[in-house]
């Protein structure tokens, strides 16, 4: 199935695993940082020590969601509360705010140590969609975006960004909610209804739907067909050249 371009004006992309896999390294960081945290809880509090599992926690509680937000929701799964702490916090502290800001030097340290892979076919398909005069923004919740799309040699390649920290700025919620989707298309001057909007995760898909997008597009990369068709998106495809 290949798409109309006549029918759109902008395209969307989400970052982590759209444009490039630095999930893996998102994936790694959050488990490395929740472990030892809940590590030093079990000991603490004479408990058993149960892990952050990748493939059950993941994709639920921390894919897609802006930094804190994932703290709160994978901490929500366990029955742990923490204070909040303010986005300030040392990465020592045990709070909301401190156990995010520790994900994120992990992730920047691995970043800056391995760098960044690139998804093949999705970069073929931005080359395509700006040949034929789209306009193109990356809207993610991460916080390290500008630094994972210049490693990566795209940056230049997007008329809009809309990351975790011009969320935090502006005060917008994050995915499933559809505020940073919409904030990239009044920057690009395009209706919703105008704009594609891509992305791979079940929060993402919700909030290109919740947002009135005129196409939301879902990548599968864990066989989660179902659940992204489920979670909002129009269509499902494994590879975007398959619709660009």
């Amino acid at each position: 199935m290949k798409l109309s371009y006549t029918d759109y004006d902008a395209v969307l992309f989400d970052l982590d695993g759209v444009l490039t896999l630095t999930m893996r390294i998102h994936a790694l960081c959050w488990k490395r940082m929740f472990d030892a945290y809940l590590q030093e809880r079990a000991e603490q509090l004479d408990q058993l020590f149960r892990p952050f599992e990748i493939e059950d926690d993941y994709k639920p509680y921390v894919d897609g969601k802006l930094r804190y937000d994932g703290v709160r929701s994978f901490l929500k799964s366990r029955g742990i509360s923490l204070p909040e702490g303010t986005p300030d916090d040392s990465p020592e502290l045990t709070t909301v705010c401190g156990l995010g800001n520790r994900k994120d030097r992990m992730v920047s340290d691995m970043i800056a140590t391995d760098g960044v892979e690139v998804i093949s076919g999705s970069i073929a398909a931005l080359h395509r969609v700006r040949a034929q005069g789209f306009l193109t923004a990356v809207v993610s919740a991460s916080k390290n975006c500008e630094k994972v799309l210049k490693v990566a040699g795209i940056f230049d390649l997007f008329d809009a960004i809309v990351d975790g920290r011009v969320a935090a700025r502006l005060g917008l919620p994050g995915k499933p909610e559809p505020d940073t989707f919409l904030q990239a298309a009044r920057e690009l001057g395009v209706e919703p209804a105008r704009a594609i909007v891509v992305e791979d995760a079940i929060s993402g898909v919700q909030a290109g739907r919740a947002g009135g997008f005129g196409l939301v597009i879902g990548i599968d990369h864990y066989d989660d067909n179902g659940a992204l068709l489920q979670g909002g998106a129009d269509i499902v495809v494994k590879d975007l050249l398959e619709v660009f």
